[in-house]
């Protein structure tokens, strides 16, 4: 049976829009938005009244880089797709896009079965998927046109872990090709990796074991090399390009030179990047391991050129490339050789949180923030406007966040399935009151309402951004 629901009083922001409005649902979706005491909004009745006063009621976010339950470096990613989408929804976020993975020697059709097994029945809110290349051959190439058909319409590559996930040159210009083909868009994983490698085993040689040292080895030109690279072979295949976990100044720049040409390039960045660096992986105790991910975080000179690339659009999406691990363990496996810790960091939960302190700080507008976490996201990846915007016709995934609620980001009341928060003790000002998921109260007034099951996979369309 259909409950409508009306939520009263609040703040509506979406990306292009800041009004006073009364938002109606029907039948899982958006139905009707009217100025809060107009007549129309008046004459509404509804079984079930939300009261948004004081509240934004703003678009569920949308994380278009996660990795739940993901194998790497010998263990798995801590979060689950049932502890993992709880945790999105607690802080905000009603829609995830995980990468499947290809195995090298197997086929993307095993990979992608792999993961619709995974989350299927687990998910407390809705996700999608994209799909890592690790072995480009012509029977792979023919796949991806399957997988665009059937609503998986992006692939990731790399030019980093040779040996587990590298990609040469020659392979992804033929992924690239592919992809101009089929309305595909490429992501790539941009950091030389064959040239790290030679450092990493270097700086070991040296005795240089430390977590720093992870930081140290993959460098900065190294990061900026690949993603020039990467833009040259986009531009011979004709293909767009999406850059993932942006995090140095030079691959910034890169970025915005190929957008100053009018090149189809774009980039994400992670709050990692935004709120941490270097200093965090230089923490004494072995404590920096917990900030061990690629691309790295770097000196904090950095997050100016980041911050300035999301206010220009050179930078357009913020997702959390959320991958867990452990402290205990798990990060603990690259004690005496940081080459050893598993790469990753927790953060679907804090993203919708860190994005809002960063308006109260004034690095972004309010509307900019649900454009970044919400709407860009959605339509780079063919999710736009049944998600990340509050619209007639929009999927009810809807926020009431409090902009005036204080928290302290703690391991304690998190609620990822991981022993140690990235962001301990920062005091934010915002919160996340009520969630709405296809109409569905997940968190009710801080309290979880949700159920494994709820989310349903979500088929896509190609990039609508172009």
């Amino acid at each position: 049976m259909s409950i409508r629901t009306l939520i009263r009083g609040g703040l509506v922001v979406t990306a292009s829009d800041e009004l006073h409005a009364d938002v109606l649902i029907e039948d899982g979706r958006v139905a009707a938005l009217a100025a809060h005491g107009s007549a129309a909004a008046e004459a509404w009745t509804a079984d079930r009244t939300i009261d948004a006063t004081g509240k934004y009621v703003i678009p569920g976010g949308v994380d278009a880089h996660t990795h739940m339950e993901l194998p790497f470096g010998g263990t798995s990613a801590s979060d689950t797709f049932e502890t993992g989408t709880r945790a999105a929804a607690w802080g905000g976020t009603t829609t995830i896009v995980d990468f499947a993975v290809q195995s090298v020697g197997h086929s993307l059709r095993e990979g992608l079965d792999t993961w619709y097994a995974k989350a299927d029945g687990n998910c407390a809110v809705d996700y999608a998927f994209h799909m890592i290349l690790s072995d480009v051959n012509e029977r792979t190439l023919k796949e991806m046109d399957h997988l665009v058909g059937e609503g998986v319409t992006s692939f990731k590559l790399f030019m980093a872990y040779p040996g587990v996930f590298y990609s040469d040159d020659g392979q992804i210009l033929r992924a690239m090709q592919r992809g101009a083909a089929n309305g595909g868009l490429i992501m790539m994983h941009a950091e030389n990796g064959i040239a790290i490698d030679v450092l990493v085993e270097q700086a070991l040689a040296r005795g240089e074991t430390d977590p720093r040292h992870h930081g140290e080895v993959r460098k900065v030109l190294l990061e900026a090399e690949a993603t020039h690279r990467a833009i040259q072979l986009a531009r011979v295949s004709g293909a767009p390009l999406y850059v993932v976990h942006v995090s140095a100044q030079e691959a910034v720049a890169e970025l915005a030179a190929a957008r100053d040409k009018g090149l189809p390039v774009f980039g994400e960045t992670c709050p990692q990047y935004l709120f941490l660096s270097t200093d965090n992986l230089e923490e004494p105790d072995f404590q920096g391991a917990k900030y061990v991910c690629s691309t790295p975080l770097r000196p904090k000179e950095h997050q100016a050129a980041l911050w300035r690339g999301l206010r220009t659009n050179d930078l357009q999406v913020v997702s959390t490339d959320h991958c867990p691990f452990c402290f205990r363990g798990q990060k603990e496996l690259g004690r005496g050789d940081f080459s050893k810790i598993p790469n990753g960091l927790p953060g679907v939960e804090n993203r919708m949180d860190l994005l809002h302190q960063a308006v109260l700080d004034g690095h972004i507008s309010r509307r900019r923030w649900i454009e970044i976490a919400c709407a860009t996201p959605a339509r780079m990846f063919g999710l736009y406007p049944q998600k990340g915007t509050i619209a007639p016709g929009s999927d009810a995934d809807i926020v009431l966040y409090d902009p005036h609620a204080e928290q302290v980001i703690s391991a304690e009341t998190h609620h990822m399935n991981v022993d140690y928060s990235a962001y301990e003790g920062r005091r934010i000002t915002g919160r996340v009151d009520t969630v709405l998921s296809r109409g569905e109260l997940v968190i009710d007034q801080r309290e979880f309402t949700g159920r494994a099951g709820h989310g349903a996979f979500v088929p896509r369309s190609t990039c609508q951004y172009l």
